[in-house]
């Protein structure tokens, strides 16, 4: 018996959500459930991508994630289970959700799900909620044992797995670039998909200054200069700080304050952010 995590940008106005719960408890009773977040903004593929790549690897080898995050629902995207090189499942419409996944923790197997021994009994004409009648069922027997790997169905070539676009960060004349990926949601910090190593190539020590530079395809939105912090507390109440967050990668922040609202910064490939070391000032 291993974890069910789900995830969904179904939130909980309604009864979606346990609708989901119901099934997985009607597979098997004694499935511990769990919710990673069903707080995706809708049709968010990018974001569902991004926080399964955030929680994944901190759950036991064998547990597994249902991801459902779903415009294409209904079409003839695959419904898959893929299995991460530290063991885990995670159950999903094929439809870049495993982007991060695949790239940064490693796929080494999945599967099409044979929706003709994997489908809720008597959900055969539903078409619009495959995120109850597929999903959730195949990841509870899964996680319960009620079928085994090879009982999910075909296996495929994890090379196939759909990916959505890549901004790789870069390091070249003293700057390191690379894209705002996501939110830190609740408190508005800017996560970038630089890598912490990656940074360092910039020889820049904690306490020292950095100048940043965000912009769109459009337009620059800000350019200063800030500490590079090991945490919040390193900088006063409403300064900003740059820092290395969960993933490893570079972040921005204002201490206990919105960088995001305060900017009006978004996310995604078009969002881009540079980090150079700060020139030295010299005062007379």
């Amino acid at each position: 018996m291993k974890p069910l995590i789900l995830q969904s940008d179904f939130g909980r106005a309604d009864g979606a959500v346990s609708a989901m719960y119901g099934v997985a408890v009607g597979v098997s009773d004694t499935l511990r459930i769990f919710d990673l977040t069903h707080d995706i903004p809708q049709y968010d593929i990018w974001e569902a991508s991004y926080r399964l790549i955030q929680t994944v690897q901190y759950w036991p080898e064998g547990s597994v994630f249902v991801s459902v995050v779903d415009p294409g629902v209904g079409t003839d995207r695959r419904s898959i289970v893929a299995k991460t090189a530290t063991g885990q499942y995670i159950v999903t419409p094929d439809n870049g959700t495993l982007t991060h996944v695949k790239r940064m923790r490693g796929i080494v197997e999945a599967r099409i799900i044979d929706e003709t021994r994997n489908r809720l009994p008597n959900s055969g004409e539903s078409y619009t909620f495959h995120g109850r009648d597929i999903y959730a069922f195949t990841g509870a027997r899964l996680a319960s044992g009620v079928i085994s790997w090879e009982e999910v169905g075909p296996a495929v070539e994890p090379d196939t797995i759909v990916e959505l676009p890549i901004v790789e960060a870069t390091y070249g004349q003293d700057v390191v670039s690379g894209t705002v990926d996501v939110l830190d949601v609740r408190f508005g910090s800017l996560w970038s998909n630089i890598p912490r190593t990656l940074f360092q190539q910039l020889k820049v020590s904690h306490g020292e200054r950095v100048e940043i530079t965000i912009s769109n395809d459009t337009r620059m939105l800000y350019k200063n200069i800030m500490v590079y912090a090991k945490s919040f507390a390193d900088v006063a109440l409403g300064e900003p700080l740059l820092y290395v967050n969960s993933l490893d990668n570079m972040a921005v922040a204002i201490n206990q304050g919105s960088f995001a609202r305060a900017y009006n910064i978004g996310t995604g490939n078009n969002w881009h952010i540079e980090l150079r070391r700060a020139p030295r000032v010299i005062y007379e």
